[in-house]
């Protein structure tokens, strides 16, 4: 079966970031190029697109998607963060708009063999980009138990950390802990069922610290926002699409210090978030929250 990734909050996003001809747009997480199709449909004839992934297959999705825009899109296999690199090849000192939307797509959701999903069977994985060397596997298997109950705690805000570690740990002395069917049972069993949410999978917050973990995705986010609104034009905005608190959180308090220099000017004092029928039509959207700020 084909799976198409479902863009969130397409609208809003286009209209903060002015979509128009000439204009030239990065978007620092391509997935299956859903936003970036729009980008490039409201810029018609001569607006450019930068997309950025890790993930091939997700790379693989959009080309298709983006061929018939021929080479106004334009592909690197790249986390953002090599975004000043890029446009230094491509002799590009400045950009209108960058979009980052920080969630995962449903590519990668559905594939088993990713082990980004609790739902269903498939190797502990999840990496973003094969090419790196590490799983959420060998973190599982090998760190110590202080370390693997801290990013639990504070990269999946998992008030059962400690207990879901231990029980882990224990269960990986008798055998290595190589599946996400394999890890969810652990932790389904590691906390009280009095305690386990009806709305959200009890192994949520344990999956996602993991992922986030070997991605390094809460540093490469850091990063962008220090230094991502460099390569804007004046009045050049950078929106971001974020799925928890911890991205938001890190959002929010990068655009406020960067205001405060005068640098930035933000545009979105509190976030948006998917309308009702949005939430409706795509239940991943119910958690985005979109921000956005101009540089001055």
């Amino acid at each position: 079966m084909e799976l198409k990734h479902i863009p969130v909050m397409v609208e809003e996003v286009m209209d903060l970031l002015r979509c128009e001809p000439g204009r030239t747009y990065v978007d620092g997480t391509l997935g299956g190029g859903g936003h970036s199709e729009e980008i490039l449909k409201r810029t018609d004839p001569d607006g450019v697109v930068i997309g950025m992934e890790w993930d091939q297959k997700a790379i693989d999705e959009a080309g298709k998607r983006l061929k018939p825009y021929g080479g106004r899109a334009r592909i690197f296999r790249e986390n953002f963060i090599c975004l000043p690199e890029i446009l230094k090849t491509m002799e590009i000192k400045s950009v209108d708009g960058i979009l980052l939307d920080l969630g995962l797509s449903s590519l990668q959701l559905e594939r088993e063999g990713r082990g980004f999903s609790f739902r269903g069977e498939g190797p502990l994985d999840m990496r973003m980009d094969e090419r790196r060397d590490c799983t959420a596997a060998d973190l599982v298997n090998g760190l110590p138990l202080e370390e693997l109950e801290r990013i639990l705690f504070e990269y999946g805000e998992e008030r059962w950390a400690r207990r879901i570690t231990r029980a882990i740990v224990s269960e990986r002395e008798r055998e290595p802990i190589q599946t996400t069917r394999a890890l969810s049972k652990i932790v389904y069993g590691a906390i009280p069922k009095k305690f386990q949410s009806r709305k959200i999978d009890p192994a949520t917050r344990t999956f996602q610290a993991l992922r986030i973990r070997v991605n390094e995705e809460l540093e490469n986010l850091k990063e962008m926002l220090e230094s991502g609104w460099k390569v804007l034009r004046k009045e050049g905005r950078m929106c971001i699409l974020s799925f928890h608190s911890l991205e938001d959180r890190m959002v929010k308090e990068a655009f406020r210090k960067l205001e405060r220099e005068g640098v930035m000017h933000i545009l979105t004092k509190k976030p948006l978030t998917p309308s009702e029928e949005e939430q409706k039509k795509n239940p991943r959207a119910r958690s985005a929250k979109l921000r956005c700020a101009e540089k001055i």
